[in-house]
Order: C-alpha cells, then sequence, then structure tokens
C-alpha cells in the first residue's frame, strides 16, 4: 500500500492527464457500428459505464489535487526526469488544481446527462469527450509554453469532432468556420512561440519570465510582440472582442451536453491569458502593453454581449452573448493585474462556467417543449411543463444577471471592490453596473416571448395544431432537469461556502504573483546556487550524447543538476562524460554565472 502511495504522489500531477487519454483510446478500441444502430449495440453499457466511471475517477483525482494545492506547495512533474528549462514539465499549483475542478464538476454530470440519450446521436461521443477532457486538462497543467500548444491542437481537434455530433447542415457549415478560425489562432500562436523562442532561448513559462526582464531592447521588443501575438491567439479561445464573434453562432448549433461542456473551453482562453501574459510577461513594458489593452477590450466585450442579447433572436445565440459579456467583465478583472481583482476574477469565472452551462441545457429542455418553434423568441403555445420552466428561467435569470443573494452578484461585487486603486475606477463600475441592467432587461424581453406571452393550446381535436401539441412531451428530456437542478444547487452551495472559497482564491493570486516561488521551485541551481538556464541562447551550441563523440564540454557540470540520478546512472552518460563531470565538479572554479558555454570544435 505504501508503494501504491508513493507511486501516486511521485506521479501524481500527470494522471489528470493520462486518465482521460487511457479512456479514450479504450473506447475508441471497443469499437462503434455506427450512430444509426447505437441505441441497440450490445457495448453501449459498457462505453456509458467506462465513461461515467473516468469522469468520477477524474473529479475524485481534482478534488484530491485541490486539497495537495491548498497546502501552498507546489508540485512539478518532469516528463523524462529532465529538469526545467531542458525539460518539459507538469506543473499543478492553486489555480490549475482549481480549474481540475471546475472542469471534472461540469464533465462528470454532462457525461451522465448525455449518456441516458444524446451519446447515441452520433459516433464515439464518450472517446471524443475524454480526449476533450485530456487536451483541457493538460492546458491547465502544463508548464511550458509548447506543450500548451500542443494540449491546445488536442482539445481543438476533439472539439472539431464533437462539435458535428448529430450531423446536420448548419452544424456542419459553422463547424467549417470553427476550424477555420483555430487554424489560423494555431498559425498565429506557432508564429508567436518561434519569436519568444528566438530572443530568449526557453520556452518554458517559469524561464521565460525570469529571462525577459533580462534582454536587450531589441530582443525585449521581439518577445513582447511574441507575447502579444499569444495574447491574440487566446483571446481568439477566449471568444473576447474584436476576434470572438465566432462563439454565439456555433455553440446555438452544437448538440445540447456539448455546448454546455463546450462553456470550460472559452474559460481555457482566458487561463492562458492569466496564465502567461499576467504572469510570464510581467516585466514593466510588457504588463503596461497589457493592461492598456486588456481593460477597454474586456468593457467592450461585456457591454457588447449585453447588447446584442437584446436583440438575439434564438434562445441559444442568447446564451452565446450572455457568455461573451461574462468574458468580459472576467477580462476586466484580469486586466487590473492586481491581487484582489484577480481573486475576484476567478470567483466569477467559477460561476460564470457553471450557469452557462446550466442554461444551455435549460435551452434544450425548452425546445423539447415548444416543438416547432424550437427555441426561437417568437410567441408560441404554452409549454406542457411551463411552470417549472419558468422557475427554472427565473432563478438562471437572476444568477446569470448577477442579482442577489446568488455567487453572479458576489463575484461583481468583489470585481467592483478591487477597482479602488484603478484609475479607471468610475468606467469599471458604470459598464459592469450598465451591463447588469441590460441583462436584466434582455432576460426579462425572453422570458416574457416564452412564458407570459404565450398562447392558449388548441383544443380542436380536428386542427393540426392540436396533433402536435399533443405530441410534446409532458416532461423534460431524460435528465435533463435534474442536471440542470445539481448544476444550480452547486452554485448555491458556492456561495454559501464563499468565504472559504474566496480565502482559497485570496492565496491563488498571491501565489501567482510570487515570481521567486515558481522559480525556485520549477527552476534548478547549480552549487552556486544560480539558476541553470540557456540565456543568452547559443545556435553555435551542440549538446553531447553518448553517441556525440568524446568531445570536451564546458557545460558537463551542469548534468547532475538537471537530470535525476537514476538517469545520470544510465547507460545514456558515457564513461567518457562521467569523467568529465567528476573532473569538473573537482576541479573547476566557481563561476561568476551560470551561462551555458559555446562546445569546443
Amino acid at each position: 500500500m505504501m508503494n501504491f502511495l508513493d507511486f501516486w504522489l511521485q506521479h501524481m500531477p500527470i494522471f489528470s492527464i493520462l486518465i482521460p487519454a487511457f479512456t479514450g483510446f479504450l473506447l475508441i478500441l471497443l469499437g462503434n457500428p455506427g450512430s444509426g444502430s447505437l441505441a441497440s449495440d450490445w457495448r453501449q453499457p459498457w462505453r456509458r459505464s467506462i465513461s461515467l466511471t473516468s469522469a468520477i475517477l477524474g473529479f475524485a483525482t481534482a478534488i484530491y489535487y485541490l486539497y495537495q494545492a491548498n497546502t501552498g506547495q507546489i508540485f512539478v512533474y518532469e516528463l523524462s526526469e529532465w529538469s526545467a528549462p531542458f525539460g518539459i514539465v507538469l506543473v499543478l499549483d492553486r489555480l490549475s488544481a482549481l480549474m481540475l475542478v471546475l472542469t471534472y464538476a461540469l464533465a462528470t454530470p454532462l457525461i451522465w446527462f448525455a449518456s441516458k440519450e444524446w451519446d447515441a446521436r452520433g459516433r464515439y461521443f464518450h472517446a471524443i469527450s475524454h480526449l476533450l477532457l485530456m487536451g483541457i486538462c493538460g492546458a491547465f497543467l502544463t508548464g511550458d509554453l509548447f506543450n500548451l500548444f500542443v494540449f491546445f491542437e488536442i482539445l481543438l481537434m476533439a472539439s472539431y469532432v464533437l462539435l458535428l455530433h448529430g450531423q446536420g447542415k448548419a452544424r456542419f457549415q459553422l463547424g467549417v468556420h470553427y476550424v477555420t478560425i483555430n487554424l489560423l489562432a494555431s498559425a498565429l500562436f506557432l508564429i508567436g512561440l518561434g519569436m519568444i523562442y528566438g530572443s530568449v532561448g526557453s520556452l518554458n513559462m517559469t524561464d521565460v519570465a525570469r529571462i525577459i526582464p533580462t534582454l536587450e531592447n531589441d530582443q525585449h521588443t521581439l518577445a513582447v510582440a511574441g507575447g502579444l501575438l499569444l495574447f491574440v491567439v487566446f483571446g481568439i479561445k477566449a471568444a473576447m472582442l474584436p476576434v470572438g464573434f465566432w462563439l454565439p453562432k456555433t455553440y446555438a448549433v452544437a448538440a445540447t451536453p456539448i455546448a454546455a461542456l463546450f462553456t470550460i473551453m472559452t474559460k481555457v482562453g482566458i487561463y492562458a491569458i492569466l496564465r502567461v501574459n499576467g504572469t510570464v510577461f510581467h516585466d514593466e513594458w510588457g504588463q503596461q502593453i497589457f493592461s492598456n489593452w486588456l481593460l477597454p477590450i474586456g468593457l467592450v466585450t461585456s457591454l457588447y454581449g449585453a447588447i446584442a442579447a437584446l436583440g438575439a433572436e434564438r434562445l441559444r445565440r442568447f446564451v452565446g452573448f450572455m457568455i461573451l459579456s461574462s468574458v468580459g467583465t472576467i477580462l476586466i478583472a484580469v486586466s487590473l493585474l492586481n491581487e484582489a481583482a484577480w481573486m475576484a476574477g476567478l470567483y466569477y469565472m467559477v460561476h460564470s462556467t457553471i450557469i452557462a452551462a446550466s442554461f444551455y441545457l435549460l435551452c434544450g429542455w425548452i425546445t423539447s417543449q415548444r416543438g416547432q418553434f424550437k427555441d426561437h423568441l417568437k410567441i408560441a403555445p404554452k409549454m406542457k411543463q411551463d411552470k417549472v420552466v419558468a422557475i427554472t428561467f427565473f432563478i438562471i435569470a437572476l444568477m446569470m444577471a448577477g442579482l442577489p443573494p446568488f455567487s453572479g452578484f458576489l463575484g461583481k461585487v468583489l470585481i467592483l471592490q478591487a477597482t479602488a486603486d484603478s484609475p479607471y475606477q468610475i468606467w469599471i463600475i458604470v459598464i459592469v453596473l450598465l451591463v447588469s441592467l441590460l441583462s436584466i432587461i434582455a432576460f426579462t424581453r425572453a422570458g416574457f416571448v416564452l412564458f407570459w406571452r404565450a398562447t392558449t393550446p388548441e383544443d380542436n381535436p380536428k386542427e393540426e395544431a392540436f396533433a402536435a401539441y399533443q405530441k410534446l412531451p409532458h416532461q423534460a428530456p431524460a435528465r435533463n432537469d435534474k442536471t440542470i437542478y445539481l448544476l444550480l444547487t452547486g452554485l448555491i452551495f458556492y456561495v454559501i461556502c464563499a468565504q472559504p472559497i474566496v480565502h482559497y482564491l485570496e492565496l491563488t493570486a498571491k501565489q501567482l504573483k510570487d515570481a521567486d516561488l515558481y522559480q525556485e521551485t520549477i527552476l534548478k541551481t547549480d552549487r552556486d546556487q544560480e539558476y541553470i538556464s540557456v540565456q543568452p541562447f547559443d545556435p553555435n551550441y551542440l549538446p553531447e550524447t553518448k553517441y556525440g563523440g568524446e568531445n570536451p564540454d564546458a557545460n558537463a557540470h551542469f548534468i547532475p543538476y538537471i537530470i535525476s540520478p537514476n538517469t545520470l546512472k544510465g547507460d545514456h552518460i558515457s564513461e567518457y562524460k562521467q569523467r568529465q563531470i567528476q573532473h569538473q565538479e573537482h576541479e573547476l572554479t566557481p563561476l561568476d554565472d551560470t551561462k551555458l558555454q559555446p562546445m569546443e570544435q
């Protein structure tokens, strides 16, 4: 038992990636007869059981990570036992643990909901869903910019397939747009990484953050330009204006559980903005450019989303515009660059994710009750469950608009309190309050059309409308209402337990601001207690392996500090290299710095 616990602790951060990865591969290997016969396929109960069990296990793992991260310790997992910045590392801190819990708190009930009916409408729903979770969890855990790109591509490829789940012309058309936009964003991502690597010589987030303030003017300008290019990419993912117009229409055509699950994907973009632009490019110039751009973008995005919701013709697009508005509100908090604002933004981000998912589920419920009118905001016959649907809509409206006593209200209050030292405090307060007012008006308009002005159903059996109305279901789609109640109950407990949650988020924001802590935890030092790094980057330096010949290596003394003892004893380190290491450890005088030296050619 102790060996298992030691193994678990040693490899802890990677399990949130491996669990959905292995689940996805297993479900693919299980096979699939096609969407037309999924419901009667003997393997379908196995798919559902494996998928739901994996989601529950992932949720339990995320909660355990949150418990460990609450100690304040940052856990680093070195892939292939190579230390940063030479190897890729996974980093589990308070923020990544929070995002993992949020991901699985949303994914677990949605997979349970989809397992009743929706998963039979298209092939490989469960397999692709877990590959999406793999990409999302990897993006939250990675400490390397290029690895962030890799996990972005994994989650995007999975989202391409999920968007088309259930087929349909509208899904295919908007799917092409969605793929095109994200391929462009991926190209910009690579260009930005190239600019950063070309000027810094490293892509480890902590190492880049340490090196950027020390660069010369030209290199520093190139690195910051690369960072701003990444900011555009992350903005596309987060759906901020002017690169977020794609979201309302795209999410509106997705299947109900998939649209709800996609609400976490915009938060991946916000997380990347906070993690990369907020902490990596933290020198005065980079932060000034970042804050000067982000605040007006956040204000405009928040206001635009609320105004566009007023004119939405479909309820699903209405939800999409409200998501845009919430994204803008979070970006306002991030742009303030202080711990109180970041804490408030994180609190509101959790709320906005869960309530948006609940709203998409409600859209599915309303669509099933309105027949040919679907989710169009047009006057239609009264729904058969109009009272319970109206009450659910009313509660979601209060939460999403930010009215007391719910978590949306508390989140906005915390954001407004964090503006105390901002020179733009008046602008922020006015916009946030105006957005809340517009949101209330937009919800009132939608509720007025859906419920207040609903007509009396046709009662003449001879009319076609009577038969069409009688065919409509008398209850919500299987598990739809229960999943909504579960998510809303979670948000109620979220505001009831606000004190310990806010305390955790305060410590999270404080930890994010502590650059020295990340450097001490992630980077290694030599015998002079100087960080081992690749700066300045020397393109002529050629690392030597056991296959590279027996050439003198001025950097041999660094090897014991950047690889594990087991690797050091392995056969990849030649005897000649071992002798060099021992010689330099005993003979080399203390260095004035820890810059890598060019190899003798």
